[in-house]
């Protein structure tokens, strides 16, 4: 019995894509590095802010150097935490999760995002009680796709794998999911880099008022 949902942020519940970009041209304008485009900045999300930066490094300059990705790192989580003015929740989300609670599932995050930075935004956004717990992609050694942050979350609420449903929008969640052997829901609206089809799913929706229905089928 499905007994909460678990979602990922960016690109899943929210659209932080152009305050990443931003903070991420700071950054490169601070070292005098060449800045990068949107649509650069958004493909390198997805796998923490660590690889990010490396991502981000290595198409101005071709190369990662230890020193240097460490310095821009440091200076991208500076950033980071406190980008969020431009970051939107997408259509219908705030309801979905009111009414999702109102079918008593309980709700918690997974997301690839630092803990500050989550921490941050959902501070932003009013969601500081939003979720029963929250694992950053900085809370544990390893980030997704590997499956313990996404355990972690099942841990703290003490809920087994079969009770959750997982939703997120990219590759790395379907595979976090898929090692966590835990059922999926793909938001294909987020940052996906493949066609839907092929990217592991039990179900899929663009328009979050049909998410309820989704849980609903797979409770």
């Amino acid at each position: 019995m499905i007994r909460a949902v678990i979602f990922d942020l960016d690109g899943t519940l929210i659209d932080s894509a152009p305050d990443i970009w931003r903070a991420a041209n700071r950054v490169l304008e601070e070292a005098a590095l060449p800045l990068v485009t949107f649509e650069q900045s958004r493909s390198f999300i997805g796998r923490g802010a660590r690889v990010f930066v490396e991502r981000m490094e290595r198409a101005v300059t071709g190369e990662n150097v230890a020193a240097r990705t460490d310095h821009l790192h440091a200076r991208f989580l500076y950033f980071y935490e406190r980008a969020h003015d431009g970051t939107v929740v997408y259509p219908h989300v705030v309801e979905t999760l009111d009414q999702l609670r109102v079918q008593g599932l309980r709700l918690g995050l997974c997301t690839n995002k630092p803990l500050r930075p989550t921490t941050a935004v959902l501070n932003h956004l009013g969601w500081q009680s939003a979720f029963e717990t929250v694992i950053g992609g900085d809370s544990l050694p390893v980030a997704k796709p590997d499956p313990a942050p996404l355990l972690a979350v099942l841990d703290g609420m003490a809920l087994g794998r079969e009770e959750i449903i997982y939703i997120g929008d990219s590759e790395t969640d379907a595979e976090t999911a898929e090692r966590a052997d835990v059922q999926f829901g793909l938001f294909t609206e987020g940052y996906r880099k493949s066609a839907p089809d092929q990217i592991f799913h039990h179900f899929r929706f663009k328009d979050y008022r049909d998410l309820a229905g989704h849980v609903r089928a797979h409770v």
